[in-house]
């Protein structure tokens, strides 16, 4: 009974933060053709895979579904794993395996839709992770100080996502106490990608297992005093220290496959990818709905003649090798569908939510965006921020109004600790531009006259914020605006 159960799907679900989860959320991550090409390539590899004519294999899933259990805080066991199969874990090649992005250029022709725009002029360079990191770090409530301090951190980062200068000589030349410094790195740290201003591998490791989705004391603990003993195999020295089964650090060795040593190379500003919207906002009567593109994205469900195969081992005496590698590719497929499902369920989520917190900027336009921070997305839908901005990241959403970039959405508020109204920083940029288009070209108007123009309307921002982001507009001076008559 004991061998039955082993084979018995339920278990395959027990895969919560094996390297599974690793596939997951690189799907999170992916543009809209690299998820389709991503899935090409997983049918031609997986015999299991193959395309479903109905319209959804939800429920196909949720019958060898299970729930998984939290481990508890004194619990060092954490979510069974089922796959023990590989107990050498070669250190080289996991770190080796993050040396690539998964970023590809697009060079094939739009696909035809009625509604569809035209995407052979609309093209996009991908953010550097500095960038990135910036665009998150804006989303906070920051003094100044804070701000320039968080920043100079993040300048300090390198291509695989570590600290390159010593904290405490950063800390040496800004202008915090160490306490909220190292509050302004923390916070750096678990911006999406997870583990980013890492001093060193252990920090890093342990940064993102915290940000795991089920909670493994083993990991940490491990992570925390034996990644040496790890990186040496030495699993006896390990058990003896810890009082831990042999097979319990193996499995949480094997766990470690899910994080990334290197989590800076996830992010690459790549060269110029032309753009396909993930989603769509349609005026259908008035009222905006959201609509997934699933245009070239297969349904997938698992092959009924390997389903019949899996039925019939609890049946006959196993051959180890055959059992393994059914096992192996069912655990594949079924994670494959079920993380395809979670990342267009998540898109949907997001946009939706971005739809009901700016419903005037598609009624009226850019100048009507509202101040959105990731936080607020983040608690709306149930997930961590680092989720948000992944979903936001590389993906586009066609309204009509244009097609946008998710990200471009989420705007810190700029004004309302002056005493003023809150404004995004898109609708300062528009505001500012109406009245230098409109001015009297012979007496242009000063940053500081713009500035009190906007004071009026309770838009209080300082002249120095104006040239900031007349200058981002491209726009000259008003001394070199000024036409001579």
């Amino acid at each position: 009974m004991a061998q039955k159960m082993s084979l018995n799907l339920k278990q395959s679900q027990n895969l919560v933060i094996t390297p599974q989860l690793r596939q997951a959320i690189k799907l999170l991550t992916l543009t809209h053709l690299q998820m389709t090409q991503e899935i090409a390539k997983e049918m031609v590899e997986n015999p299991m895979l193959e395309e479903s004519e109905s319209m959804s294999t939800r429920e196909e899933i949720a019958k060898d579904e299970r729930g998984t259990k939290e481990a508890q805080s004194d619990d060092f066991s954490g979510p069974e794993i089922v796959d023990k199969g590989k107990d050498d874990f070669d250190w080289d090649k996991y770190a080796d395996s993050f040396n690539s992005t998964s970023s590809t250029p697009y060079t094939k022709e739009s696909f035809s839709k009625d509604d569809a725009p035209n995407y052979e002029n609309m093209v996009s360079r991908g953010d550097t992770l500095q960038e990135h990191l910036e665009w998150q770090l804006r989303m906070e409530e920051l003094s100044e100080d804070e701000l320039n301090f968080a920043l100079s951190i993040i300048h300090n980062i390198n291509d695989e996502g570590y600290l390159d200068e010593n904290i405490e000589e950063l800390i040496a030349k800004g202008k915090l106490e160490r306490d909220l410094a190292l509050d302004m790195l923390h916070l750096i740290q678990n911006f999406d990608p997870v583990g980013c201003a890492a001093r060193d591998l252990r920090e890093c490791l342990l940064i993102q297992a915290y940000a795991l989705p089920d909670h493994v004391p083993l990991v940490e603990l491990l992570i925390k005093n034996h990644l040496d003993d790890l990186i040496q195999k030495d699993f006896k020295k390990i058990s003896k220290d810890t009082g831990i089964d042999i097979n319990r650090i193996k499995d949480a060795e094997y766990i470690l496959h899910s994080l990334n040593p290197k989590p800076g190379r996830t992010v690459s500003a790549e060269a110029t990818q032309y753009v396909i919207p993930d989603i769509y906002i349609k005026d259908i009567g008035g009222e905006f709905v959201v609509k997934l593109n699933d245009e070239g994205v297969p349904k997938l469900k698992i092959n009924n003649l390997y389903k019949k195969l899996i039925k019939q081992e609890g049946k006959t005496p196993a051959n180890d090798e055959a059992s393994e590698y059914v096992q192996e590719k069912l655990r594949a497929a079924l994670w494959l569908i079920k993380s395809i499902e979670n990342r267009q369920k998540t898109i949907e989520k997001v946009t939706n939510a971005i739809l009901k917190n700016q419903p005037e900027f598609f009624k009226k336009g850019a100048a009507h965006l509202k101040p959105m921070i990731l936080k607020d997305i983040a608690n709306e839908i149930g997930v961590h921020e680092s989720t948000v901005s992944r979903v936001t990241k590389d993906k586009y959403v066609h309204t009509p109004l244009g097609t946008f970039e998710l990200k471009y959405f989420f705007n810190a508020g700029i004004g309302g600790k002056n005493g003023g109204i809150d404004i995004a920083n898109e609708s300062l940029k528009l505001k500012i531009k109406e009245l230098i288009d409109n001015e009297d070209k012979k007496k242009p108007l000063s940053d500081q006259k713009i500035a009190d123009i906007l004071s009026k309307s309770d838009i209080k921002v300082a002249r120095r914020t104006i040239a900031k982001y007349r200058e981002a507009l491209n726009i000259l001076s008003s001394s070199k605006r000024k036409q001579k008559s």
